[in-house]
């Protein structure tokens, strides 16, 4: 990234996308390393952004795939998207705005991309967009997201894999009340209601601090929310949103994952500005497992996880926040893998969440999966194999499976990697990790 303002460009890490890792196993991983800014977050400030009319700065936001296809899904529908040093400007103009299909092309590759429907339909009136794609990790169904918006009085029809939305006059504030805490339908509501007219009332809203922090950045812009973070959130409606910037919070799960190779190599890392408030029920897990946990106040915030003894097993249900999270569920799977006695693992977010099994397999992991729930049956030691990652988070739990492992592993896939670990290669290689990314 240059240090001027440039058309957002592609990431470094979509120049070496292909290819793969080369891990030997077998080093403890010590040292200290930062904590990117959240992907997820991220990604809906960045639907958000469009109902503000002028500039839109997000600061310090990661250098991966998904921030640069929303990227391309903002730009398909009208936005101008500039990349300045580390800093991502957006700008939504109505002069701009042209009732432009959100493409299949674009938005198939991103299930984020349906973030911007809530942000259109609030300011614009109309939206089209495709129906979204990303991970194959479940059905993930958008029933939600257009149940409440129907609500809030837009009209809805599905053509042909196209969401067409659209409504006279303003949205009308509405209470709604969702069937399940989905963080997407809660996001997209959030931003249809701060444009409507009257009050609109969320019920059994997601509580995941990306909610919190979506709320957070629109209060800054001039909304009017409460909430955001509980299961109830109440919003009054404003006539215009103002230009802002932005610094989004870090990325829990990057947290999670690394203080997890920590874990599984034996190792003694510190995750600077990770939040433990953040973490609470996987640090809770990680300590049950036989890591020493520390956390680091301000001025230099962070997580220390040290173990120096055996990984005891564990047993974890995946739940809606405040609940063990459903993306940090494949890298501890691997972390269990190694635990000694069994281990079990209800994933009750997603339906098809345990795509690593198969791979951690080769590795020499004792896993059986029956529906939703895996029973691991720990191992004295995993080896090195040839892997393929089948989305991101199953592919961060086979490069912690290599790290921890005897020999040399080879991991495919990168580019499901590579969307949502920023710099996985450098950072893993400044704790000691013998990884080379091979072409």
């Amino acid at each position: 990234m240059g240090n001027s303002a440039t058309p957002h460009p592609k990431s470094q890490n979509q120049k070496s996308a292909p290819g793969s890792f080369l891990i030997e196993g077998g080093y403890p991983l010590r040292g200290s390393i930062p904590v990117s800014t959240s992907k997820n977050s991220t990604l809906a400030l960045m639907g958000a952004s469009l109902l503000i009319p002028g500039s839109v700065r997000l600061k310090n936001v990661p250098d991966i795939l998904d921030i640069h296809m929303m990227a391309d899904v903002l730009q398909a529908v009208g936005a101008t998207v500039l990349m300045e040093n580390r800093d991502l400007l957006i700008q939504m103009n109505q002069k701009r705005r042209k009732p432009e299909d959100l493409n299949y092309r674009v938005s198939r590759r991103l299930r984020a991309s349906i973030l911007v429907l809530g942000s259109l339909i609030g300011r614009f009136g109309q939206a089209v967009v495709s129906r979204p794609g990303g991970c194959a990790i479940g059905t993930r169904p958008i029933d939600y997201h257009l149940k409440g918006l129907q609500q809030l009085g837009a009209e809805i029809q599905e053509k042909h894999g196209y969401i067409y939305a659209r409504v006279s006059g303003p949205l009308k504030g509405a209470r709604i009340h969702l069937e399940f805490p989905s963080v997407g339908a809660t996001e997209n509501l959030i931003m249809a209601g701060v444009l409507a007219e009257g009050q609109t009332v969320i019920e059994n809203a997601a509580q995941e601090p990306e909610i919190r922090d979506l709320c957070d950045f629109l209060n800054r812009a001039g909304a009017r929310i409460q909430g955001g973070g509980t299961s109830l959130i109440r919003i009054e409606g404003v006539t215009q949103l103002n230009p802002l910037e932005y610094q989004p919070i870090p990325d829990r799960i990057e947290a999670g994952t690394y203080l997890i190779a920590g874990a599984i190599t034996a190792g003694d890392v510190f995750i600077q500005g990770a939040r433990a408030d953040h973490l609470s029920a996987v640090l809770e897990k990680l300590s049950e497992a036989g890591c020493l946990i520390q956390i680091a106040p301000p001025p230099q915030p962070g997580i220390h996880l040290c173990r120096t003894g055996s990984v005891k097993p564990l047993h974890i249900k995946t739940l809606s926040y405040p609940g063990f999270p459903t993306d940090i569920q494949p890298p501890m799977m691997s972390l269990l893998s190694l635990a000694e006695g069994k281990s079990t693992i209800v994933e009750s977010v997603f339906e098809r969440r345990f795509t690593q099994v198969d791979e951690l397999a080769r590795m020499g992991a004792r896993i059986k999966v029956e529906r939703d729930t895996a029973v691991i049956d720990g191992v004295t030691a995993l080896t090195g194999a040839a892997v393929e990652a089948p989305d991101i988070r199953a592919g961060a739990s086979l490069i912690l499976a290599a790290l921890a492992a005897t020999g040399t592993s080879q991991i495919h896939g990168l580019p499901h990697i590579q969307r949502g670990y920023e710099k996985m290669e450098e950072k893993l290689s400044s704790l000691g990790a013998r990884i080379s990314h091979l072409p």
